[in-house]
């Protein structure tokens, strides 16, 4: 037996062993390249006599910068694919990459700032290059630590949300939602965000908590509590309780609004809370959504107040126009004080406001015309609405949630949805494919304008998640790919809690409606990861662990398996540089415990002895026994626990008391049947150890006395 180094040092074997797997073929779903790859003509009996397929499509991440610890828990995802795959079921990881359209837009604006560059005087085209080389670049740096996360995902089958195929696809899906009447154009109040210049959907705003003045007006016959007076310029109505017995005699009369005395109805409706304020409020349509609402119940104007940089428009009178938000309510309201019309203020108003997700900026809605995915209605061709499919999909069981409380509430979202936003306003993404006529309200839909002059495209992109939304069966080639009739609907889909309905729910509506399946069978759904205190991770914390860092210092093996253990579905996890260092050690104890076993083989048999001790046959049986609640643990999605198993089985059963126990017969007659069980102990594990551990395990493996050189990726998954 040759000499095996005293010491594992993970970076010396890592580059090595997975450019071995990548260029051997043994991350394809082809059977007959694994079969290949492991030297074999005929399938191993120990596979599974009946395969089925395993496929999971990645979650593609954002290609705008590095990946983060989150993007390390993709090592779930790895570890059920190495274990079909191991378990001889024709297995697919499919890589990916997302333009992130605003998410990207957002960091390059940055970058632009930085460069002192104006975003908004670059040409349209040109800045969509830059960002697509920006893209580009990034992406296969984050491609290159994918692979030194040791993921075994098919590379040959990659993809990027810009290709070709996607855009085709996704587009050929709009038109469909188009004629299908899911998908219209309206004049709304939408979610502005004027830093960004852009709208967002309802689930990209944040609600914060903030203290302002609460100011109460005097409107004539009644006064009004409203934390903005800047716009009362746009007021078309005062409302109250049609049951506050304070107003009853006022519903029908008029109002007057300050400073410019314009006459406004007064208005009944249930909406009003009378315990805000007065129990009487103002509507302004064009700054609230239920004002908004209100409006179009009532039949009431809707008049532009603010502009798309926040400024006060030309409705106000000349001395505020221009004037941005905060200067022109403290300008207003100081003016109606000095007229006598403002019957006090409380400066410790607490309220929640809607802010822009990405740079807290207050949110400005604005009246604008955006295309929208009507989530209940009924399709013209018949058939139940994208909300509704998806939730009998889900109580059927076609879609099982893990953890099984998330089914709750993904059910209770679904039951308050909201048509969908999908128009952006930016440059970075997929162009609506909608032209118009100049001069005519003829709208065409489709890839390019039908034959004629005047046909000019809609300037907005699509919301990525609207693209992403559709990933499971883009990926695979739909409608005739092979891949497509092969793994659709994909095993799992394995993502954060954070986007189930972001995206989860998304892909889940697209996919049902457009191939008439749903897109996965299992929805895994792991937590946020934390710092040792539970606190979340953020660069102005400084708690950020940087998973390349941390690989660098303790090797892949011991971030994944610190990823692994203590981490329940649905649950935060709880991450620390010391968690980390700890399955160092792990795998240091993995290396010895191997480099003891392999360096006393010395005339061992490769065949079970005759002679095995009742203590041996104890060993054996625990052993297989430990096999059985690894596998079970497996199918049930409970990758923690299979990992406590295997670190408790082999520190504290194989290495402290096992190899213990067989070192004294190695010097005695009884050396054979010792070999074997330390062997056989030390085989099992490696296995089961390998979609968790797959670098030291595998490098372990490259000693093994074996019959042919095949992998441990590609061998048998222990029975």
């Amino acid at each position: 037996m040759k000499e095996i180094p005293s010491q594992y040092i993970a970076k010396e074997h890592e580059d090595e062993i997975y450019k071995m797997w990548e260029d051997s073929g043994a991350f394809a779903p082809d059977r007959g390249v694994r079969d290949q790859v492991l030297g074999v003509s005929k399938k191993p009996k120990t596979r599974n006599p009946k395969p089925e397929t395993f496929s999971i499509v990645m979650p593609p991440p954002n290609a705008n910068g590095s990946l983060h610890l989150g993007h390390a828990l993709y090592t779930l995802q790895d570890i059920m694919v190495r274990y079909h795959r191991m378990r001889g079921d024709k297995t697919l990881w499919l890589p990916g990459a997302d333009h992130a359209g605003f998410e990207t837009q957002v960091v390059y604006q940055k970058k632009l700032e930085k460069e002192d560059r104006n975003w908004f005087k670059i040409p349209r085209e040109q800045l969509y290059q830059e960002i697509l080389n920006f893209t580009l670049e990034n992406k296969k740096i984050m491609e290159g630590q994918m692979r030194k996360l040791g993921f075994s995902c098919d590379w040959s089958r990659e993809t990027f949300t810009l290709d070709p195929k996607i855009i085709k696809t996704v587009y050929a899906t709009f038109k469909r939602l188009y004629e299908d009447g899911l998908v219209y154009r309206e004049n709304r109040l939408v979610n502005w965000c004027i830093k960004h210049q852009t709208t967002l959907s309802d689930l990209e705003v944040k609600h914060e908590d903030r203290t302002d003045a609460l100011y109460y007006i005097n409107y004539g016959p009644l006064v009004v509590a409203t934390v903005r007076p800047e716009p009362i310029f746009a007021d078309v109505a005062i409302a109250v309780h049609p049951k506050d017995k304070r107003y009853k005699h006022f519903i029908g009369k008029m109002a007057r609004i300050p400073l410019i005395n314009k006459e406004i109805p007064i208005i009944a409706d249930e909406s009003v809370d009378p315990e805000f304020g007065t129990g009487a409020v103002k509507i302004t349509p064009s700054v609230d959504h239920n004002d908004f609402e209100l409006a179009k119940k009532y039949g009431l104007p809707i008049i532009q107040i603010i502009d798309q940089f926040g400024r006060l428009t030309d409705t106000a009178p000349e001395k505020y126009r221009g004037m941005k938000v905060k200067e022109a309510r403290e300008a207003v309201a100081a003016d109606i004080k000095e007229a006598g019309l403002m019957e006090k203020v409380d400066e410790q108003y607490l309220h929640a406001i809607a802010v822009c997700y990405k740079c807290k900026t207050v949110l400005e809605p604005r009246l604008l015309p955006q295309w929208y995915v009507a989530m209940t209605r009924t399709p013209k061709s018949g058939g139940e609405s994208l909300r509704d499919g998806t939730v009998k999909a889900v109580k059927a069981g076609d879609i099982k949630f893990v953890p099984k409380r998330m089914e709750k509430t993904f059910m209770h979202w679904m039951k308050n949805l909201r048509d969908w936003n999908i128009s952006r306003q930016i440059v970075w993404g997929i162009r609506i494919p909608a032209w118009y006529r100049n001069g005519s309200e003829e709208v065409y839909i489709g890839a390019e304008p039908p034959k004629g002059d005047g046909w000019v495209q809609d300037p907005d992109v699509f919301d990525t998640w609207f693209s992403t939304g559709q990933w499971p069966f883009v990926t695979l080639d739909y409608p005739d790919g092979k891949d497509f009739k092969d793994f659709y609907p994909t095993s799992v889909m394995e993502t954060g809690w954070d986007i189930l309905f972001f995206w989860v729910a998304r892909m889940m509506m697209l996919g049902l409606y457009v191939t008439g399946q749903v897109p996965f069978k299992h929805v895994f759904l792991h937590g946020l990861v934390r710092d040792k205190d539970r606190q979340k991770m953020s660069k102005s914390k400084g708690n950020v662990i940087d998973p390349l860092g941390v690989i660098d210092l303790y090797g892949t093996d011991a971030l994944r398996m610190a990823l692994i253990v203590g981490n329940t579905p649905g649950n935060d996890i709880i991450i620390s540089e010391e968690k980390i260092k700890g399955y160092r050690n792990f795998a240091n104890k993995i290396w010895n415990a191997s480099r003891f076993v392999l360096m006393n083989l010395d005339g061992a048999q490769t065949t079970k002895p005759k002679k095995l001790s009742v203590d041996d046959k104890k060993i054996l049986k625990e052993l297989q026994a430990m096999t059985k609640t690894v596998t079970r643990h497996l199918d049930k999605f409970e990758f923690h626990l299979a990992a406590e198993t295997l670190y408790h089985y082999f520190w504290h059963t194989f290495a402290d008391q096992i190899i213990e126990t067989q070192k004294p017969r190695l010097a005695t007659e009884e050396k054979q049947a010792a070999q074997y069980v330390l062997l056989t102990c030390l085989t099992t594990s490696l296995k089961l150890l390998h979609p968790f551990m797959p670098f030291v395990t595998e490098a372990v493996w490259q000693q093994m006395p074996r019959e042919n050189k095949s992998m441990l990726i590609t061998e048998s998954w222990p029975s």
